[in-house]
């Protein structure tokens, strides 16, 4: 039985997909007015591990993704540089697209783009406004909050608990301080046509219609970051609410934010790390194995110390397998795709409580010490080495990690074998210089 966390129930659900073998998900994407940061890559690496997860039980996953590149943020970035929107967001577009190939994440389904969303978009806010969820004034339109029950259920508020404040677009025209802009007016930056006048559409829309493009109903997972929850997520599911009268999604699963040596990422502090810059100092896999050391709904801590643990913990898991794979390789024997059906059982049975990563690590460890017991047996059982060894690979495929599958050649065969005779006749001189060349290959 799989379980996620519903952030909309608050509880921990076994999962049930709205088509049988089937896991439709969507995840909010970046606003691409600026390279992504390491807050960015953590829903990047912990939803792409959900997907390998999912297909590792079975599923089909359909996963796709968006880009926002129409914001005040673009606007004024293209202002400011004197170049058109597009050329902005077709610069950070491009960079995002590095970082989550660099992260080796598997390819999405899709990854719609708001200015290919328009015409849909705009159909969507009209049907609002015909429905009367929705009212236009001087060319801006707004949805009009209290036209739909229970507005807040997916943040858990209700609008007696909600306070007027920077998350919450305040105006003189509107309603209720509590009603959120679905299409503003405009005379600068990009624009379109509307029945309301030129202008652009607000956040809030986007992904509703995205969604509704590439799903055609109901999701099963909706995901992102918990900043997201609200207002964003609240307002997406309160449009789909208004237009089709039932949810958005079946579960809401937000990741944790990544603290900076316990300090909140800002431009204040000066302490905004770029996922860039970060993986190409620790490359991919310790990237992944850090950001996913730590549970997904808890609050991670980018720090050296934490780092340097997830350093020896993977190379730990690596040399292993790296010992293994020269030993069978020593020996001729050929690697069968049977795992220890045990081991990896464990390791997806923890996987399938809320993607408990950090329970699956402890799986991991568990089994990399019996591959080395064996490892240090006279006579090893090879078919139960290869087992351990196909298990451990499967477990990194399922978090992303990618290492060298050692197979030696000829020549580094007999740099082994002339080791050991060298050892067995006692030239220690000799063995030295052989063992001097296998670190040297970075096989010992």
């Amino acid at each position: 039985m799989i379980k996620l966390y519903n952030s909309m129930s608050l509880k921990v659900e076994e999962f049930k997909s709205i088509e049988p073998g089937v896991v439709k998900m969507y995840v909010c994407g970046p606003t691409v007015y600026n390279h992504a940061h390491i807050g960015n890559a953590r829903p990047i690496i912990v939803f792409d591990t959900l997907r390998r997860f999912f297909e590792a039980k079975g599923y089909k996953v359909k996963f796709v993704s968006n880009y926002t590149d129409v914001d005040d943020k673009i606007i004024n970035k293209a202002i400011e540089e004197n170049v058109e929107e597009e050329e902005i967001a077709q610069r950070y577009i491009e960079a995002y697209e590095k970082v989550r190939s660099s992260l080796n994440t598997l390819e999405l389904d899709a990854k719609p783009k708001v200015t290919e969303t328009m015409d849909s978009i705009i159909e969507f806010i009209k049907k609002m406004v015909d429905k009367g969820n929705a009212y236009e004034i001087d060319g801006d339109v707004y949805f009009r909050v209290n036209s739909i029950k229970d507005y807040g259920f997916i943040s858990n508020q209700n609008l007696d608990e909600l306070q007027a404040g920077s998350r919450i677009e305040e105006s003189d025209k509107k309603e209720s301080p509590f009603d959120f802009a679905l299409w503003k007016k405009t005379d600068f930056g990009i624009m379109w046509d509307s029945p309301w006048g030129k202008g652009r559409p607000g956040w809030h829309t986007e992904c509703v219609v995205m969604i509704e493009d590439n799903f055609n109903g109901m999701i099963d997972i909706h995901g992102g970051g918990i900043d997201l929850k609200f207002p964003h997520h609240e307002n997406e599911a309160a449009q789909n609410m208004a237009v089709h009268n039932n949810h958005l999604a079946n579960y809401w699963v937000h990741n944790a934010m990544v603290n900076i040596d316990g300090d909140k990422m800002s431009k204040s502090l000066g302490n905004v790390t770029w996922a860039k810059d970060v993986i190409e100092k620790l490359g991919a896999s310790l990237t992944r194995w850090f950001i996913l050391s730590v549970h997904y709904r808890k609050e991670l801590n980018f720090t050296d110390e934490a780092i340097d643990n997830s350093r020896k913990e993977l190379d730990r898991v690596l040399q292993a397998l790296k010992n293994a794979r020269i030993k069978i390789s020593l020996n001729d024997m050929k690697i069968t795709d049977e795992k220890d059906e045990a081991s990896y059982g464990k390791f997806l049975d923890e996987m399938s409580d809320d993607l408990n990563t950090p329970n699956a690590y402890t799986v991991i460890f568990d089994t990399v010490k019996q591959l080395n017991t064996l490892l240090r047996v006279r006579d090893i059982d090879y078919e139960e080495l290869i087992k351990y060894v196909n298990s451990i690979e499967a477990m990194l495929e399922v978090l992303g990690i990618e290492y060298t599958k050692y197979e030696l050649n000829d020549e580094e065969k007999k740099l082994f074998n002339d080791w050991n005779s060298a050892k067995a006749e006692k030239n220690f001189d000799l063995a030295d210089e052989y063992r001097a060349k296998l670190i040297e290959l970075g096989l010992m």
